[in-house]
């Protein structure tokens, strides 16, 4: 991770076949396009990759979840229970529905921890939005079980882990629906983009209306196509499909070389007292774009991402200081501050439950280093960078 340090010929051939024709857009011009369709290519092989009926591309992972909630039928106050720990972009697309986000503790998978999502559903619950952080996922199993129980949406933010899996089925196909991010330091990038995952012809359906200002795309004359209801710009273009597309098909030679990486650098911490690794549920194979670890205590954490980084080994993240990860960093949420007038009923929904204290969260949060696992590094580095790791943990530890 990420796709672009194997970014090639390949990806260049496929969108200079779209700026050859001058058809940027992924909608109309069909004479011109020489049979190109990117964006359409793409969406056929991520559906059958991910092994569910329907797949559609946008603009970004957070239109992915933008449109799928609206697609699902979420809005105005209703609730979406989402993690700590995830990227802004999660509580961001349930705002702009103009729905609640509703913050929820994490557990050792550094995932939600199911008793405290059960804890948290009210009656304007409508939506469970694991996100699979770091690349690995939730426990999906008790989620989906909670979701069937209280009729809830169980969408899956899978925008980090592209590849991984669970029981078998890729992550992103187990929920209702589910989304990923394809921007440039994702495990596949299009440079910029998104997608969505269903097996539901209905929200597949709205959502491609949806996310092309409700373009219904029936018959071959765009501006006579109808528009069954409102919608919005959210369209992916067509240089940048072409990127993914190639990408997409290299998707199982990057996670082997990430896997390799990963156990390099797993193993070399075998046998330090003292740290554990993050729990991946049984049946859960990660996509193994992060290795994630947890120190005795805070202070111990604290000063092995100092002396890490004195020590020249980068990509070593420490997200309980993270402005855009985790809870405490992000005030622009907890206040609420927006350029425009927030609804009245999500302001009043929102600060009924906060400020709220997450303890079980910070205990996680605090002692984890989260190293990023790159595609690019040759044996030399890998063998470098597994002895200074386990050189510097070792003697923090010491």
């Amino acid at each position: 991770m990420p796709g672009f340090e194997y970014f090639g010929a390949a990806e260049r051939k496929s969108a200079g076949e779209v700026l050859e024709t001058g058809v940027l857009m992924r909608y109309g011009f069909d004479g011109m396009r020489n049979g190109r369709w990117m964006a359409k290519e793409m969406e056929h092989a991520l559906a059958k990759r991910m092994q569910t009926r329907y797949a559609h591309l946008v603009s970004s992972g957070t239109a992915a979840l933008t449109v799928a909630l609206a697609s699902a039928g979420v809005g105005a106050g209703d609730e979406v229970i989402v993690p700590t720990f995830t990227f802004v972009a999660s509580f961001e697309a349930v705002l702009s529905v103009g729905a609640i986000p509703v913050l929820c503790d994490i557990d050792d998978t550094l995932t939600l921890k199911p008793d405290a999502v059960l804890k948290a559903i009210t009656p304007k619950t409508r939506v469970i939005m694991p996100v699979h952080m770091c690349g690995s996922m939730a426990d999906l199993s008790a989620l989906k079980q909670i979701a069937e129980a209280h009729d809830l949406i169980l969408l899956e933010d899978a925008c980090q882990a592209i590849g991984g899996s669970y029981k078998g089925q890729p992550l992103g196909s187990i929920g209702h629906m589910g989304c990923f991010s394809f921007d440039y330091v994702k495990t596949i990038t299009c440079g910029e983009g998104g997608g969505l995952i269903t097996n539901s012809e209905t929200v597949y359906q709205k959502a491609h209306a949806f996310s092309d200002h409700g373009h219904d795309h029936i018959g071959t004359d765009r501006g006579a196509e109808g528009h069954p209801h409102l919608g919005y710009n959210y369209r992916i273009g067509e240089v940048n499909a072409a990127i993914g597309l190639v990408q997409l098909s290299r998707l199982d030679e990057f996670l082997a070389i990430q896997k390799t990486h990963y156990t390099r650098l797993r193993n070399s911490l075998d046998g330090i007292s003292g740290i554990t690794f993050r729990k991946v549920p049984e049946g859960g194979v990660e996509n193994y774009s992060f290795l994630n670890f947890f120190m005795p205590d805070e202070a111990s954490a604290r000063k092995a991402s100092k002396a890490l980084g004195e020590a020249g080994f980068d990509g070593v993240f420490y997200w309980y200081d993270n402005n855009w990860h985790y809870h405490r960093k992000w005030e622009h949420l907890h206040q609420l501050k927006s350029l425009s007038s927030l609804p009245e009923e999500l302001r009043t929904q929102f600060e009924r439950r906060y400020p709220q204290s997450f303890e079980v969260s910070d205990h996680w949060m605090g002692r984890n280093l989260s190293v990023l696992i790159k595609l690019s590094w040759d044996e030399t580095e890998l063998e470098s960078r597994c002895r200074t790791l386990s050189d510097v943990i070792s003697k923090v530890l010491a």
